[in-house]
């Protein structure tokens, strides 16, 4: 997988304008992506202090792979990859003994040249140029003599992935059979009349969905039945095609009778059922697994956090908070080889547990606060605590995408 794959997102946001977004979500992250050593380090990408980083053009080939590095000094240093090549690449910059990885570029086309800025110091360097379907190949080795270098990271193979991939599924599955039974709750209340009962049954049910985020991408065209919004619908949310969770919410906040309201409850039970039967037989994307731990809270900021997907119940900090919750079982997954990889951890954890009491603040027993009622100051401090995390899970994605090796 490039860095990151432009993987799909959850079906449930299905705008041309959220596509855009994602896409541009996506493609920020893999620029991102390029200042490896500054993600594993656990800082944010910048530019270099004092007279700037030194600049030396390199090529891109299969048969020139590296070519152009000739006088190796300690230091920041910006190299100009220049793809020679008749097809695009990704490149490395890498101990070519332990694979550690100090700097990658993905996407470099023919003709073009793209930016590696890292800082170098006493080791021993190489560029690896991975050509779009044509084996790997590594160039000179280049020895730097002085100077403390940037910190690198262990490269993810796919194999590395499919542990944490296949546990994360087994508790996907659990989680399903307590959304069926939840759901079952919920319509037996509509199906009895009692919408008070209902609407006491949705969130529970709701969250518990919201929890297995990062498995939207398998659940495929299941998930837009159960979690679909009316965005993009000609009719809104009168539409037939606006299933599932939201459609409930809606009709039970805006004064719907139980009648209208037993099919739409009957088909999110059956959705749900048959996702769940059919879960053994689903296989994730080990590959994709880091990236998801950044998509979830990534859609938190765009959706729930501006109310874009509430349809009544004024619930968006408790969908925050169980997204929260699902980043974090995604998280304890890849935690054995985020330990030996990412500087950043610590941070990490501790942006975790602010963003968690941040929004447990705004819980009072079974009762949010709704968004619509926050203060400017308290919203402020909810985007920044979501939002940090975001830039920080965009490392997660960059340090857990699997690279091609020579």
């Amino acid at each position: 997988m490039p860095l990151p794959r432009l993987g799909t997102r959850s079906v449930r946001f299905r705008t041309p304008a959220a596509a855009q977004v994602v896409l541009v979500g996506v493609l920020a992250l893999a620029v991102a992506g390029t200042l490896l050593a500054v993600l594993a380090a656990g800082g944010r990408p910048g530019r270099a202090a004092g007279d700037g980083p030194r600049r030396i053009t390199v090529e891109v080939s299969p048969s020139r792979c590296g070519r152009g590095w000739t006088r190796p000094e300690p230091g920041v240093q910006t190299f100009d990859l220049h793809n020679t090549s008749g097809t695009a690449a990704e490149v490395y910059l890498e101990d070519p003994a332990t694979k550690e990885v100090f700097g990658e570029v993905e996407g470099i086309g023919p003709g073009t040249t793209r930016q590696l800025t890292v800082r170098l110091g006493t080791g021993t360097y190489a560029f690896a140029c991975v050509p779009d379907d044509a084996d790997a190949v590594t160039g000179p080795r280049v020895h730097v003599t002085g100077g403390r270098r940037g910190p690198g990271a262990a490269p993810v193979t796919q194999h590395d992935l499919i542990p944490p991939a296949l546990a994360y599924q087994k508790w996907v599955g659990a989680g399903l059979g307590d959304v069926v039974r939840l759901t079952a709750r919920l319509r037996s209340a509509i199906d009895g009349g009692d919408l008070a009962a209902a609407r006491s049954a949705w969130l529970p049910a709701h969250l518990r969905y919201e929890r297995l985020g990062a498995a939207y991408d398998a659940f495929g065209d299941a998930d837009a039945r159960i979690n679909g919004t009316d965005a993009g619908l000609p009719d809104g949310v009168r539409d037939r095609d606006f299933t599932g969770f939201h459609r409930i919410e809606y009709g039970l906040w805006h004064g719907e009778p139980a009648a209208r309201l037993r099919a739409p409850a009957a088909a999110l039970v059956r959705a749900v059922t048959g996702l769940r039967d059919g879960w053994a037989a689903t296989r994730m994307d080990p590959a994709g697994l880091g990236l998801r731990a950044h998509e979830i809270l990534e859609d938190t900021v765009q959706f729930e956090l501006t109310g874009r997907t509430d349809y009544g119940s004024g619930s968006g900090l408790a969908t925050a908070r169980a997204d929260l919750d699902g980043t974090g079982a995604v998280l304890s997954r890849l935690r054995p080889l985020l330990t030996t990889r990412y500087a950043g951890l610590p941070g990490l954890d501790e942006d975790m547990e602010r963003a968690r009491r941040t929004l447990d603040g705004f819980r009072h027993g079974a009762r949010w606060t709704p968004l619509g009622d926050l203060t400017r100051a308290q919203r402020e401090r909810t985007d920044a605590a979501v939002g940090g995390l975001v830039e920080r899970l965009a490392s997660v994605a960059t340090l857990c995408d699997p690279r091609r090796t020579v």
